[in-house]
């Protein structure tokens, strides 16, 4: 009897502790409890901004680059399995945030669009608006100090921190704080030193193991104060490859080096994705070493007339006098301007289709002439 007794009481044992086995979540052998991975995904967009963030089923995706982006950012997101948005963030009106903005709205499901009460009387802007009504979105304000879900992570929004800025719109920015684990990113739009110090003095934790360094590395973000702050261990820079601009400027990228920040840039290489598993962070490529800055090849006046109204595609000639409106390269699947300096001589045909069209059929721009 006494052995019968002792085998039941083993087999309870062993059941309970099945039981305790059987949860939803697990324990790391350090009793850490494990989380679905965060993936953050920086676009290559060109001269502009536009990064998809992934945990678990939960996608957000932060701006949607220039006017002619919207379209490569989807087929982006559907190579990514994403088939609808718990969060669409444009950080502010500047068309190259906002451009592809109403291919995303109107494209995709989204739970909550979060704008800044800020609007420029644009054509770019009023497409936004435009897409919005279409689709009967309401728009959500950021304010400072909400948080939100996303799967395992969360976001806390961290800017902007006053109602008016002036006619500044960069400095309206939606800024946030993104937490997965022990980890954090800082996202601050094209926020400038402005926004910056009220996000430095607004009392939230800013500090973060990663830092999308705002407006595309211009020198009036990225103060030595706000880095500081946020203490990064890397760094990355969405802008375009000999963007008109000349970012990223010196003087950040100085900043940058002289605190000891490992620095990404998609004008160098390409899309950039960081994993995260809440402890550790892994990248898909390897930090750049080059610390080049850009060369500006427009004036400051000319840079702005390109928000007044959308781009019109011109077509070029050849000189056979045909109208086309890009060159394709048909085996590396790369389209070009009818001026490039790289056409191809083999495996080349002429394109009357936009580029958009071309975009979904999978073809990319050349990174030269910028198509």
């Amino acid at each position: 009897m006494r052995k019968i007794l002792t085998l039941f009481s083993t087999c309870l044992i062993l059941l309970v502790l099945s039981g305790c086995n059987s949860g939803i979540q697990t324990q790391s052998s350090e009793g850490e409890t494990e989380i679905q991975n965060l993936e953050v995904h920086f676009i290559d967009v060109g001269q502009g901004d536009a990064t998809l963030i992934k945990c678990g089923d939960a996608s957000m995706l932060i701006d949607g680059g220039e006017n002619d982006k919207g379209t490569l950012i989807q087929n982006y997101m559907n190579k990514q399995g994403v088939k609808s948005l718990d969060y669409f963030i444009v950080t502010h009106p500047d068309s190259d945030h906002c451009g592809g903005a109403d291919v995303i709205i109107t494209k995709y499901d989204i739970d909550t669009i979060i704008m800044p009460n800020y609007e420029k009387d644009t054509a770019t802007y009023r497409d936004v608006v435009q897409s919005l009504d279409y689709k009967r979105y309401s728009v959500t304000p950021p304010v400072v100090g909400n948080t939100y879900s996303l799967g395992d992570a969360e976001f806390t929004i961290i800017g902007p921190n006053k109602k008016n800025y002036g006619n500044d719109a960069n400095n309206y920015s939606v800024a946030i704080v993104l937490k997965h684990g022990r980890k954090r990113f800082v996202f601050t739009g094209d926020a400038e030193e402005e926004a910056e110090m009220d996000i430095v003095n607004n009392k939230i934790d800013i500090s973060a193991q990663v830092l999308k360094v705002g407006h595309h590395g211009s020198k009036s973000s990225s103060t030595e104060k706000f880095i500081k702050a946020v203490s990064p261990e890397y760094g990355v820079i969405s802008c375009g490859e000999e963007n008109e601009y000349g970012h990223p400027h010196g003087a950040t990228l100085n900043t940058l080096r002289k605190e000891g920040v490992k620095v990404f840039r998609t004008d160098e290489q390409g899309s950039i994705v960081a994993t995260s598993d809440g402890k550790e962070i892994t990248w898909n490529t390897v930090p750049t070493d080059s610390w080049k800055a850009g060369e500006p090849t427009k004036s400051s006046t000319e840079n702005k007339k390109k928000d007044i109204e959308p781009k019109e595609q011109v077509e070029e000639t050849t000189n056979n006098s045909q109208k086309i409106t890009y060159v394709l390269n048909t085996e590396s699947k790369k389209f070009h301007k009818p001026t490039c300096d790289s056409l191809p001589t083999t495996n080349r045909s002429n394109s009357m289709q936009k580029r958009e069209e071309l975009i979904a059929q999978e073809y990319m721009p050349c990174k030269k002439c910028n198509p």
